[in-house]
């Protein structure tokens, strides 16, 4: 049983997610119809070792990869070989269950500035003047 470093301090087993090899869709001859080379990973976010912090950031995102159920399924297909294709679909679920880690920068109201408020309010002016010249002349 191997174990995936997510970051220093967490890490899953490979028991923990479940991988299946399929067809892979599209073109690319008649290789692409013989050979199962594209790679299924289904992991159960519910069930799996991660901290709660984790679980809830990924099941309260709004990816559409992650099902009603709370399963994370990826579809790896981008090369030609099996392997190469099981390396990338655990490659993107540890950088799927790395960003769910993150936590996002807090948002600080700022003020626009004395001087980029008269900016805004002159450049308003300048264009009302402008509008209003192009309006039909009354000769009156």
């Amino acid at each position: 049983m191997a174990r995936i470093e997510i970051t220093e301090h967490l890490s899953i087993s490979d028991d923990q997610f479940d991988m299946s090899a399929i067809r892979a869709q599209g073109a690319g001859g008649q290789n692409v119809n013989k050979v199962s080379s594209a790679i299924h990973l289904r992991f159960d976010v519910n069930a799996s070792s991660l901290p709660e912090f984790y679980k809830t950031s990924l099941l309260n995102s709004k990816d559409s990869r992650i099902t009603n159920d709370g399963i994370l399924v990826i579809k790896a297909q981008n090369y030609r070989t099996q392997e190469q294709n099981r390396e990338d679909a655990i490659t993107r679920l540890v950088e799927i269950i790395k960003k769910a880690g993150e936590k996002p920068k807090p948002r600080r109201a700022t003020k626009p500035t004395k001087s980029s408020q008269i900016r805004r309010v002159e450049s308003k002016k300048k264009a009302g003047k402008t509008k209003s010249l192009r309006k039909k002349v009354d000769f009156d």
